[in-house]
């Protein structure tokens, strides 16, 4: 069981916001009820994880579900990436110690590794539940008949592959064609990230206008995973679902992060947050039942600047 909005670190603890303020929106997801926490071992370079460890510390472990991920580059060496047996066992021991935990309830590869045979990488997952250093096994950005070849391993080496995480908005509807009719078949859930489309469905960037000073558009890092959203097209679109979410009685982060949660195969949906007003914002989608009108008008208003192509789920031809 995961609380429906998950709480996320990526891009902010460790790099865009400071460790008083991280602590303090890590206290705001606990106050509003939030049990799941999601981060990985390349967010900051490690120190997101060593954040979200000093955050949690004192807390009831049994009443929390912590994640992190394996795959992305964590040092300078070929064995520092990627989901090699080597990697993913020495891995695991450093998320842990920073963590500041003997185990974590999610272990997920962060992307597909076409340099590792996939029975090495579920191998070497298996081993990992059995040492108790991950109760369940998780991937992120997996294609459809990557879920289905990982799933068919995992249950040969008796051991549960149960979620994906991958990027699902209003505006990036690219598992919906063949990741999510799979994962139904199958018994995997969606654990979403960027329901708010990196801030743009929030409605705060305006066609025409630079960006508001402080936002994550004004971020080098975060600017470029943004470049595909911030065209006069797309937030003019986005300005137009405004009068939909006050008709709602919800702001505009609220409705996409509701909106996301109306597919029954989403488990949960990730939330970032540079201060503790956006958790206690943001948290309000939880439990919100969207009705069909409105659903259908999301679509109609946004429809040309819908990304549903199933071939942008991707993992690096080779290692990073």
């Amino acid at each position: 069981m995961v609380s429906e909005i998950s709480y996320g670190n990526w891009l902010t603890h460790g790099s865009q916001v400071e460790e008083e303020a991280a602590f303090a929106c890590v206290r705001a997801a606990l106050d509003e009820g939030i049990t799941t926490f999601d981060t990985a071992d390349v967010y900051a370079n490690t120190k997101a994880e060593e954040v979200l460890g000093r955050a949690l510390e004192g807390q009831r472990r049994e009443g929390l579900e912590i994640f992190t991920k394996v795959y992305w580059p964590t040092g300078p060496g070929p064995n520092d990436r990627g989901l090699s047996r080597k990697h993913i066992l020495e891995s695991i021991n450093g998320s842990l110690r920073r963590l500041k935990t003997d185990y974590v309830d999610l272990y997920q590869a962060h992307r597909y590794d076409y340099e590792t045979p996939l029975e090495e990488t579920m191998q070497a997952f298996a081993d990992v539940v059995r040492q108790g250093k991950a109760l369940y096994i998780g991937v992120s950005e997996w294609t459809a008949e990557q879920i289905r070849a990982g799933v068919a391993l995992a249950r040969q080496l008796g051991f549960q592959l149960i979620s994906n995480q991958p990027q699902y908005s209003m505006l990036w509807r690219v598992i919906e064609p063949q990741v999510v009719p799979t994962s139904k078949e199958l018994g995997v859930g969606q654990i979403v990230w960027s329901p708010i489309a990196q801030g743009v469905l929030s409605g705060k960037y305006r066609p025409g206008e630079q960006p508001p000073a402080g936002t994550r558009a004004t971020d080098e890092r975060g600017a470029r995973f943004m470049q595909r959203l911030m065209t006069d097209e797309v937030l003019t679109r986005v300005q137009k679902l405004r009068p939909l979410a006050e008709e709602a009685g919800l702001a505009m982060a609220q409705l996409a992060v509701a909106w996301v949660l109306q597919n029954s195969n989403v488990s949960s949906a990730i939330i970032g947050a540079s201060r503790p007003e956006q958790v206690k914002e943001n948290v309000k989608a939880a439990g919100v039942k969207l009705d069909a009108e409105l659903m259908r008008r999301i679509d109609e208003l946004l429809g040309p600047v819908v990304e549903k192509d199933p071939a942008l789920t991707v993992s690096p031809e080779r290692r990073p």
